[in-house]
């Protein structure tokens, strides 16, 4: 990951992190359990003020960008890829904000003092049995006025980081049919979160479901009215395949250390120095290099180009190879350490557990490829004509 860092700025960034990632490592089992949060770990983030990395200077942040952030989400995620993915989010939004300044500006005004103080956001998008909103699904949670409040009923699953959220940014469907993102304390009367979040994968993202029940806020609380066509581009979102790198990345380290130091009896010398363990140790240090390349290329294009929007396929491309690149690895580290890598007490099963769940954030696998083959058949018939 060395060679990826390119100022002094984001050396000292890094190395924050890294003094913390034996801290969060040691941390992680914790994370096995049901109801489990790294609250520990977000104090620790806290207190290097990482809360505020993407925040804009003006606002009282750190302001830094893209390449940064994406960075920083490995390095965390190589302690605790559910840390990784949880303030992932946070940062996420923030930065989509600084790059398109597309919030109404009262409500962007005080939220983002909010987080400057130390207030912890994220979205709530998707509804149990309605789909993806990366498919098209359209919230059936409801937001009607009622003179100068809003007055909000729904649920939302997959609500990341919720023990710890003090706004959500829920999506709501007005009187008319439009689409309204709207910031909800998390302390308001009628917001609840039932614990449902029982997955074996990133277990302690805590990502439970958000009940409104008649919650009432203010009419200033709409950052925004969505446009019928999403045109954005979205390049933190990045942090996805950036997570599951330095679970990756972790699972790899793991796998080295163990191969040079394990000596069986019967061999006489550690199995790093037999050829089939050099050969998959090989294919691994390959597969983490191919992938890095993609992730950093495609944040410094995203960064250096002035219509963000063409590079779209980019970003997804990146997701999907990147996130694939890390299971790979992990696979191939799994290998390495044999069956011993199944035991509940050794890290391995945790990071084969924990990296899949890439296959299922956005954006889905099976979406990116039809859309590429839909363009493929379209220049083949144009050929033709």
């Amino acid at each position: 990951m060395d060679q990826f860092i390119k100022t002094e700025e984001q050396f000292e960034l890094i190395s924050k992190i890294n003094d913390l990632k034996p801290v969060f490592r040691h941390r992680e089992p914790e994370l096995d359990q049901l109801g489990s949060f790294p609250f520990a770990d977000f104090q620790d983030l806290k207190n290097i003020d990482y809360p505020t990395l993407t925040l804009p200077k003006e606002y009282g942040g750190q302001g830094l960008g893209l390449y940064e952030y994406i960075l920083a989400q490995e390095a965390i995620s190589e302690g605790s890829g559910a840390t990784g993915l949880s303030i992932g989010w946070h940062n996420g939004i923030v930065l989509e904000y600084a790059e398109n300044n597309h919030w109404e500006q009262d409500a962007a005004d005080w939220l983002l003092k909010e987080i400057a103080n130390g207030a912890i956001i994220n979205s709530a998008a998707t509804e149990n049995n309605a789909g993806s909103p990366t498919r098209g699904a359209l919230p059936r949670t409801t937001v009607i006025r009622d003179g100068k409040d809003l007055v909000i009923n729904g649920e939302k699953t997959f609500t990341s980081a919720s023990p710890v959220l003090d706004y959500i940014i829920v999506t709501c469907t007005n009187e008319i049919g439009i689409v309204e993102m709207i910031v909800v304390p998390k302390d308001s009367p009628g917001v609840s979160i039932l614990e449902t979040w029982d997955m074996l994968s990133m277990r302690g993202t805590a990502s439970h479901t958000l009940i409104l029940e008649n919650v009432r806020v203010s009419g200033n609380h709409i950052l925004k009215a969505l446009p019928a066509t999403k045109t954005e581009a979205k390049g933190w979102m990045l942090h996805i395949p950036a997570c599951y790198l330095g679970i990756a990345a972790a699972a790899r380290k793991y796998a080295v250390d163990f191969a040079a130091s394990y000596i069986p009896t019967s061999l006489g010398k550690p199995i790093a120095e037999t050829p089939n363990i050099k050969h998959i140790i090989g294919e691994m240090e390959l597969e983490l290099s191919i992938a890095r390349h993609m992730l950093y290329g495609t944040v410094e294009r995203y960064e250096q180009a002035e219509d963000k929007t063409t590079l779209q396929e980019s970003l997804d491309i990146t997701k999907i190879a990147v996130t694939n690149g890390a299971i790979k690895i992990v696979d191939l580290a799994m290998k390495i350490v044999g069956s011993r890598a199944l035991s509940q007490s050794n890290p391995m099963h945790r990071y084969y557990l924990n990296v899949r769940a890439g296959l299922y954030n956005p954006p889905m696998e099976d979406m990116i490829k039809s859309k590429l083959a839909s363009a493929a058949i379209d220049a083949a018939k144009k050929d033709e004509n």
